[in-house]
């Protein structure tokens, strides 16, 4: 009896919520075994074709992310812990197949389920009555930021990323993360999980390739509120840093997170550098 060949797995980069291929055609090839493909010592294909994401891809994903980030801002704070929940069960469900140590996989589902507790905490944290010299109520609300861009580590690839992703989504904001260039299978397996993860298209937009490429023109782009940089390259920090500046756009450096303790240690500070205060002012008395 013949032996049968296996269907080789296609990659794909992660825009609208679709998956889609990359603009340029470009792939990179990653050989099996290797630290990339997260499978060491398994017999899988000979090699694995990851995209390689052009500026194009990221304009693309930053434009998603545009037009769903009112709709998931507008949702209560309740259901976006119930979706990032639900996000945790599906990478729980899929934990097998996610091209990672298990380890660092359970310390990703952990770090989901905590930042699902905090979409309606925010608020009675971050928020409250300001005192005033005058006769006027002052009040401040947390709100998102917006359209968050994330600058994935190359160790821990999938861990470091949940660690920045998790916070951003349940602020509030959607996000455009740019995944390790070294490891990139975490990050693409993580794809297919939202895809079954309730997390509405646009929300969260992946794409591979070639990090300082993509950075560049993510962190330059002018309808990008926020960015994370957690790649611990210091020269790409400065160069962010510097396009930012160009496009007022706030930059948070962060190491990259290694457990699931360095994830939960300071919450706030994440979720912070991911919100804004709106002050409102009321009059009272006569």
């Amino acid at each position: 009896m013949t032996a049968r060949l296996a269907v080789r797995k296609t990659y794909k980069l992660f825009i609208g919520g679709a998956f889609v291929r990359s603009e340029s055609g470009r792939y990179d090839r990653i050989e099996a075994g290797s630290a990339a493909t997260g499978s060491a010592g398994s017999a899988g294909p000979a090699a694995v074709n990851v995209p390689r994401g052009s500026r194009k891809d990221v304009r693309d994903a930053v434009a998603a992310a545009r037009s769903a980030s009112a709709g998931w801002a507008a949702r209560t704070a309740y259901n976006r812990g119930q979706i990032l929940y639900r996000f945790a069960e599906a990478l729980e469900s899929r934990h097998a197949d996610i091209g990672a140590p298990a380890g660092e996989v359970g310390d990703a589902i952990d770090v989901l389920v905590h930042y699902a507790g905090w979409t309606d905490k925010l608020q009675a944290v971050l928020g409250g009555i300001n005192p005033v010299a005058a006769p006027f109520l002052s009040f401040s609300v947390p709100e998102p930021t917006g359209v968050v861009g994330l600058v994935a580590p190359d160790e821990p690839p999938l861990l470091g990323l949940v660690a920045e992703l998790a916070p951003a989504l349940a602020a509030g904001n959607t996000v455009v993360a740019v995944l390790s260039e070294k490891q990139a299978l975490p990050g693409l397996d993580l794809a297919e999980v939202l895809g079954i993860a309730d997390v509405p298209g646009g929300v969260v937009n992946l794409i591979s390739g070639r990090r300082a490429e993509l950075t560049q023109t993510l962190a330059g782009h002018h309808a990008l509120n926020a960015l994370v940089d957690a790649s611990d390259d210091d020269a790409l920090g400065a160069e962010v840093d510097r396009l930012a500046a160009e496009s007022v756009t706030r930059v948070r450096h962060a190491p990259p997170t290694r457990s699931y303790t360095d994830a939960v240690a300071d919450p706030l500070s994440r979720l912070e550098a991911v919100t804004e205060l709106k002050t409102a002012w009321h009059p009272v008395g006569a």
